[in-house]
């Protein structure tokens, strides 16, 4: 399904990732696992073509996604998850679960909307809030909602269980658990394993911008 190989990131001329391979194949649960710093938000933000590759390649289903923009990337059922949650503050909740389905021009977003809220019932309830108004906490959902409303096929998750309260991780990793035996893929990029370790297939470690040698 994903298949990065030995790719290289720079930001700002300083080089982030040096060599970094990793396989997340069709219905896997992949930890992406390292310290702050590390490069796993870089290897994201990579795949959603975010920041340019120096070298290596990713491919999605066979596909080289080096040529592809941002949106054409999501529009191929590719959902993330940011750290930051990267909501806009002024839109309502729904509004933007809904920003990356009317960037991929989605003519009928109505049945991913409803499995979002079938899946988060908790953001229904909500959904004409602006994001302004919510928790931190609230806004993690709201981030994953998105990431499910376009992710048919893989979802980026880039520390989903930071910096929320610890009933909230619960529900995070319900929800997340809930996805297992789907054909959808999963890529969680953690600091540790604390919420998640029971949810993954394998894990992957990266160090200072490449793999490290225990995985």
């Amino acid at each position: 399904m994903l298949e990065i190989t030995n790719i290289a990131v720079s930001i700002q001329s300083a080089q982030v990732l040096r060599s970094v391979s990793l396989r997340v194949s069709q219905g896997q649960m992949i930890g992406l696992i390292g310290r702050n710093g590390a490069g796993k938000t870089t290897t994201l933000r990579a795949i959603m073509g975010h920041l340019p590759l120096i070298s290596g390649s990713i491919r999605f289903d066979g596909l080289d996604l080096s040529s592809l923009p941002r949106h054409a990337r999501a529009a191929m059922g590719i959902g993330y998850m940011p750290e930051d949650r990267g909501l806009v503050p002024e839109l309502t909740v729904e509004e933007n679960i809904l920003i990356p389905l009317w960037a991929s021009k989605m003519a009928n977003t109505g049945p991913r909307l409803s499995f979002v809220y079938e899946v988060l019932p908790e953001l229904h309830g909500m959904r004409e809030r602006r994001a302004l108004l919510l928790s931190g906490g609230q806004q993690k959902l709201v981030a994953l909602g998105r990431a499910l409303a376009i992710g048919t096929r893989l979802l980026l998750l880039d520390e989903p269980f930071e910096g929320v309260a610890p009933a909230l991780s619960a529900r995070l990793s319900e929800v997340i658990a809930g996805l297992r035996g789907s054909e959808l893929s999963v890529l969680i990029a953690q600091s540790d394993l604390n919420h998640s370790r029971k949810l993954l297939d394998a894990e992957i470690v990266i160090e200072r911008g490449a793999n490290s040698p225990a995985s």
